[in-house]
């Protein structure tokens, strides 16, 4: 089921960086989240929920800013 909230979610397993892109076009990277929890997420049934219960509140995070 599409997300109202998350157009979009790019984890690179290197980094353990989780970039979130927003349905409003607003794009995030989490820091050092876990590949479980973005497992959890891509599994939810709630992407958005899910975000602001694990992940938004437990991770640090940056803006990005695309050009």
């Amino acid at each position: 089921m599409p997300s109202s909230v998350v157009a979009k979610m790019i984890y690179d397993d290197e980094t353990e960086t989780l970039r979130i892109i927003y349905v409003s076009g607003m794009v995030y990277d989490y820091k050092k989240v876990p590949l479980e929890v973005y497992g959890a997420m891509k599994a939810s049934d709630s992407k958005g929920t899910f975000l602001n219960q694990h992940v938004k509140t437990k991770y640090e995070f940056e803006k990005v800013e695309l050009k």
